[in-house]
Order: structure tokens, then sequence, then C-alpha cells
């Protein structure tokens, strides 16, 4: 790609400039508490973050975190994340209460080199976000004005036509970050020619979600391997009773076409865990695949289709993950994404991990990140990536 990365930037010089930083600190709040339940993305920034400082940048850092409606909602704040980057750099972070308000001036005028200010949430304004161009091209002008210099190192957010990622790159010189880089060094070689047998493990809750990434990746992967909610849409299809479980029926038809095409690429849960509720203390038992009772829902794969799955990884050479293949957040619907994650870990294999729920169930679960060859930031962005599409803010950088 003709993207010029922080490297470039920092032979250039920036001691004494501002920077401006779009980093990814879209991170899970306790909802009662208000605290950091988990600070990878905030981790994932420092090794951008921490060059800059040590050249001396002055570094305006911009995010989103959640969904407020163009409009200030506290709950939504990112003054917490503010202080846990503090921590993890080592020395305070200016935090400014408005995104580019009086106080985002004070703050940015203050800086001293080698200092890290961070906006306050970017999506409390509405231009972030706007389908009218002119709108966002007028939220564009007031970040562009904060820096010198701007570096995108938000991969989880590179898929969206948004202000701070499409726009203000045409304004400002621009670079990727070290993050960023990383990503697309990562996914290129999933597109590209992968070391065969190439797996791919795909879960979560709804075919639809995923089913332009299975389209693309049908043709080039040995092995197809479908968990989590998804899967009982596929085995509708197959024609087997799937109680309660979710469904999708208007995609029925699709995965039955899927399935007639793949050659027998795709693998299938041949058991799974079925519950009489949606609760953690629901009763449940394993049932085969084609023997779900009518007033059950499956909530995890079974330990026979968690050794089948591992068989088929135990070979790969590469390995993509995308999505857990049950209800990893309550104890007794977690051992089928357990089983496939460690799995993946004992591989001969070069693996990544899609970002989304499975960074978050690698990390809650309490397995070495290190043992994966690749740990992506962005779910939806690392699916449309392999998927072909032009991600906007690759796009804005490689202009």
């Amino acid at each position: 790609m003709s993207i010029r990365n922080l490297d470039d930037l920092l032979a250039e010089g920036v001691s004494g400039r501002r920077v401006l930083v779009r980093a990814d600190l879209n991170v899970p709040l306790d909802k009662q508490s208000g605290e950091i339940t988990d600070d990878g993305r905030i981790r994932a920034v420092l090794p951008t973050l921490s060059a800059l400082v040590e050249a001396g940048a002055k570094v305006v850092v911009c995010s989103h975190l959640g969904r407020p409606k163009g409009a200030p909602d506290p709950q939504f704040s990112l003054r917490p994340v503010a202080g846990r980057l503090g921590e993890l750099l080592g020395a305070p972070v200016r935090f400014a209460e408005d995104t580019v308000g009086d106080s985002a001036r004070s703050t940015v005028e203050g800086l001293a080199d080698g200092q890290v200010a961070l906006l306050e949430n970017l999506r409390f304004n509405k231009g972030e976000t706007s389908k009218d161009d002119a709108e966002r091209g007028a939220f564009a002008d007031q970040l562009a004005a904060f820096g010198d210099a701007y570096v995108d190192d938000a991969f989880g957010a590179v898929h969206r036509k948004h202000a701070s990622v499409h726009d203000v790159p045409a304004r400002l010189p621009h670079v990727a970050g070290r993050l960023v880089l990383r990503e697309v060094e990562v996914l290129g070689k999933l597109t590209g020619d992968p070391e065969r047998p190439y797996v791919v493990v795909l879960g979560g809750s709804k075919v639809s979600d995923k089913l332009a990434v299975i389209e693309a990746l049908l043709p080039k992967v040995d092995r197809l391997l479908i968990g989590g909610g998804m899967c009982f849409t596929f085995l509708k299809a197959q024609g087997h009773e799937v109680g309660t479980s979710l469904l999708e029926e208007d995609m029925v038809e699709t995965c039955r076409n899927l399935l007639e095409r793949s050659g027998g690429k795709i693998m299938l849960p041949v058991d799974v865990v079925a519950a009489d509720a949606f609760a953690p203390d629901a009763t449940h038992d394993t049932v085969p695949a084609d023997g779900i009772p009518s007033h059950r829902l499956g909530l995890d794969i079974g330990p026979e289709t968690v050794a089948g799955f591992a068989a088929a990884l135990s070979q790969a050479k590469t390995i993509f993950w995308n999505g857990p293949m049950g209800v990893f957040e309550m104890a007794a619907f977690a051992n089928g994404t357990r089983g496939v994650a460690e799995a993946i870990t004992k591989a001969d294999a070069f693996s990544v991990v899609g970002g989304g729920d499975s960074a978050a169930a690698v990390r809650a679960l309490g397995l070495d990140e290190s043992s994966f060859g690749h740990i992506s930031t962005g779910g939806g962005a690392s699916l449309e990536y392999l998927e072909g599409k032009t991600l906007p803010g690759i796009a804005a950088l490689e202009n």
C-alpha cells in the first residue's frame, strides 16, 4: 500500500509540533461503577503514543466511546479513559471537557512538548458521524485545527466514513500509526496467499452479520468451521429441529445454498449444549445437533464438536477466528469458546483473532494473548477488510 507510516513522520521531526492522533479508545465500562472492564484498546495504542511523546510531540488524542446521539452524555464520557491512559503512559493526560470547544482549545494550547491531551468523546458532536459532507467537513475543520500532522491508529474505526477518520486526513499531513500498519499487514497475509491449510472459525449470533465474509472466504479457505448462534440457521437448513435456539428464518435458504456450494468445506456442530432458558443457572445438557428438544435452545457447541474443530485446526497453517462459539459470558456455556481458542493456540499455525467478541473472550477467559499470532482491535473493520471492501479510513490515508 502507498501509505506513509509513523516512522516517516518521526524522521521528519515532531518535537514541538502538535500531532492529532485518532485512537480507538472505545472500551467497555461497568454500568454501575463506570470503571473500565477491559483496557485492551488503550494498551494497543501505547506504542504510537509513546513514540510521539519520546520524540517531543504535543500529542492530541481523539476517540469515540459508545453510541451517544450527537450530544454530550455523561455515561459515555472519556474521562475514565484519560485516567487509565495516564497510568499506562506514566504521566498525567490532560483532559478536555469538550471536543472542539473552549476547553479543548485551552487544553491543546497549554500542552508542552512531550505532553498528551485527550479530547472528550467525538460523538458528542453530530458532525462526527453525519452523512452530510458539509456538516462532517465543518467538524473536521475544527479538529484539524488542533494538529500540524495527523496519525490514524484507530483500526476499529477505519470502516466508518466519519469526520475524524475520513475527512481530517484530507486537511493535514497524515500517516498510519503502529497499530493500523500492523493490522493491515496481518490481514493482507490472509487476503493474499496464506499458507495452507487455511482454516477459518466463525461464530457469533447472526448469519446475516457474517454472510458477506462467508461468501468472500469460502473460495479461499480449506475448512470453514461454524459455531455460535449462527450455526442453528445452518442446522435448520439441513432439516434439523433447533428448538427455541436463535434462528434467522429468512436466511435458511441462503445457508442451504452455501452448504451446497461449499464442496464440503463447511463444518457444523455435531452436538450442542441445550438449555431450558437463557440464564447462567439454566438446566442444560449436551444433545446431538440433530436432536435439540423443541422446548430448549442451544447456547454452546458440545464436546464432540470441540474435538472435531480442534482436529481440523491442528492441521492448519493459517487460522482466522471471529466470533465466540457460545454464550461465553456465562460459565456454563463458555467451554466451546475456550476449547476452540485453546486448540488455536496449540496449532502450528499463524493465527489471527478477528477482534470484537473474540478478542473479548480471549481476555475474559484468561487465555494467554501472546499465544495467538495477532489479536485484531477491529471486529467489523477486519471482517470488511477480508470481504475486500474499500475502508474509508484506509483510503483516506492512501490519498
